[in-house]
């Protein structure tokens, strides 16, 4: 996984809409619910989670796309790529579609989520796996023990 020196960027598949992170992502992980399998086709979704003043915005204007609820789904306007996501209540964050990213070779997801939803061939490589959310008491340890994992010697 990236350190906090590392600038990334990412773009749709058009190019219209690119942006760059500037710091480490607080969590990776798998979505195995069925929105997520439906908005990317997929048996499920790959996202970093990213502190939101580590994100800009470089060129294009994403619009909101999927659902229209609290939770915001960000699109290209023009190839109608699912960038990211600003999910409600947690608006310190931004869930940037991890294979947006220019490049993706070392990604790997830290949670998966919603496995009660998952279809059963799509296993991912989580270390933790939650039937739903993390709930808000456990997602500090969470945050901890994937912060804890990207220090450690083994991933040096």
């Amino acid at each position: 996984m990236r350190s906090v020196a590392d600038v990334r960027a990412g773009s749709c598949m058009c190019g219209g809409v690119r942006f760059e992170i500037s710091q480490a992502p607080a969590l990776t992980l798998a979505c195995h619910c069925r929105g997520c399998q439906r908005l990317s086709a997929s048996a499920y979704s790959l996202s970093e989670m990213i502190p939101v003043d580590g994100f800009r915005m470089l060129a294009g204007k994403p619009v909101i796309g999927a659902l229209h609820g609290p939770s915001r789904y960000l699109y290209c306007p023009r190839c109608l790529n699912w960038l990211f996501t600003r999910p409600a209540g947690f608006d310190a964050f931004i869930m940037v579609r991890a294979m947006m990213l220019d490049e993706v070779g070392d990604f790997s997801p830290f949670v998966e989520t919603m496995t009660r939803e998952k279809l059963p061939w799509a296993n991912a490589p989580a270390v933790l796996s939650f039937s739903g959310f993390p709930s808000p008491d456990d997602f500090g340890d969470v945050l901890r023990a994937f912060a804890e994992r990207q220090c450690s010697p083994a991933r040096l």
